[in-house]
Formats: structure tokens, C-alpha cells, sequence
């Protein structure tokens, strides 16, 4: 099994068609492709639109995330219908189970939000501003451990987030904003489950490979750090 993954793509109506190319392929070299949120610039409709077509009816499954700059202008609902009119999978809190190569693919996919990693991270205490902040991250982190375990059954099972679980893949990042990028509290249910992979983006300046406490792999697909139109991690089914 042959999974592509790619984050932080920013799209907006100036790159239109700078993708498509390096897509119409893909086939060739991978058989689904996962999208690690961020794939719009300021989180417009519009960008959504080029979005849609850049990744829209590709010849292999595509399910994705969103992340921080799809939100940021509070059209995510839109963006996610936009994307799945399009043959798009789009997850928050959600799983879902594709036959790909013969096997089972089961993936579940959160934003996921910031807060830091253990003993050095954020906790639901004080001011409302910094409980809703801390709170945030432990809403999704829940709704994420419900999607990871109805994947249970599936040959290959793959956490897809914005944000990191880890903070090995932050590595070239400054310290000061690590608790801007992830949250140890999305890697608990990884490790819990024993899933195969993570990826995420997110982390520009981050690097690709890390690893869980557990031992899950873990994998920074954030465009600026592959440099790449898409990575591709195999699997023996």
C-alpha cells in the first residue's frame, strides 16, 4: 500500500494549476493521497474553489483535514462542502475505512489544536481565555480518540492532523511556539491504538521524521518541509 501525504499547500487563485501537473499521475506512485489541512492561504471560498480543482477527481481516494488558515476567515463549513463536492474526504473527529490495493485503509482525521507536550504544555486553569484555549485542544483530542478507535479492523490505520502530536517533527522550529504547533494529548490515542502512521503539517520550519512514545511513526508533510508536490510512505498489506 502506497499513501501520499501532503499539507500547507496555501492555495489561493494565483496558483491555480501549479499542482494539477505533478496530480494527473499520481496514480503511478501512490494508491490514496491525504491532505493535512492548511490547504487554503486565508481560508476563502474562493481559495477553496482552487483547491477543489487542484485536488478534485483525482484517479486514487483523497481525504483530508483542515488546519488553522482554513478557518481563519470562518467559511470552514463552506470549504469542507466546497471539498466534498468534489470527491474529497474531508474528517474532523471522524474516521473513515477505504479498500485500497486489496487491503483495508482506515484513517482518522482531526485539526487537532495546539497546547504544548508533557511537561511543558498548557491546562485548563485560570481565565476562561486560557481554559477555552486549553479546552479546545481536549474536545478535539476526545472526538479524535473516537475516530481512531472504530478503526479497529482495518489492515493499515493512520492518524491525518494539522497540528503535531509529537514534538520530534518540530525539530528547526523556535521553542517559544511549540505550544502553538501540537498537543501531546492528539499522540495519546495513537500510541492507545497502535496505529501504523501519523502525519501532520503545520510546522513549516519543523522536520519530517519523528516518532511516538509508543513507537508509532511520525511524519511532518507540511510542503515547505518535503519540498515536494506529495511524500509517499509504503506499507506490505
Amino acid at each position: 500500500m502506497r499513501i501520499a501525504a501532503v499539507g500547507d499547500v496555501h492555495l489561493a487563485e494565483d496558483a491555480r494549476g501549479h499542482l494539477r501537473p505533478a496530480l494527473e499521475h499520481l496514480h503511478e506512485h501512490a494508491d490514496v493521497l491525504l491532505l493535512a489541512g492548511d490547504l487554503t492561504r486565508h481560508g476563502t471560498a474562493d481559495e477553496a474553489r482552487v483547491v477543489a480543482d487542484e485536488f478534485g477527481d483525482l484517479p486514487v481516494p483523497v481525504v483530508g483535514v483542515l488546519g488553522n488558515h482554513d478557518y481563519h476567515s470562518d467559511a470552514q463549513d463552506e470549504i469542507t462542502e466546497l471539498l466534498r463536492d468534489r470527491g474529497i474526504v474531508v474528517l474532523e473527529g471522524e474516521s473513515v475505512v477505504l479498500d485500497v490495493d486489496g487491503a483495508r485503509l482506515g484513517v482518522a482525521g482531526t485539526k487537532g489544536f495546539g497546547g504544548g507536550f508533557a511537561g511543558k504544555c498548557a491546562s485548563a486553569f485560570g481565565e476562561p481565555e486560557m481554559k477555552q484555549f486549553a479546552g479546545h485542544t481536549v474536545e478535539l483530542a476526545d472526538r479524535f480518540r473516537g475516530a481512531v478507535a472504530e478503526l479497529d479492523g482495518a489492515d493499515v490505520r493512520v492518524a491525518l492532523l494539522h497540528y503535531s502530536p509529537i514534538s520530534d517533527t518540530l525539530r528547526g522550529e523556535p521553542a517559544e511556539i511549540y505550544p502553538f504547533l501540537g498537543s501531546y494529548l492528539l499522540g495519546e490515542p495513537i500510541d492507545e491504538f497502535h496505529l501504523d502512521l501519523a502525519v501532520h503539517g503545520h510546522a513549516h520550519a519543523g522536520c519530517e521524521r519523528g516518532t511516538t512514545p509508543g513507537g508509532v511513526r511520525v511524519r511532518n508533510v507540511a510542503q515547505p518541509v518535503i519540498r515536494t508536490a506529495y511524500a509517499v510512505y509504503r506499507f506490505e498489506n
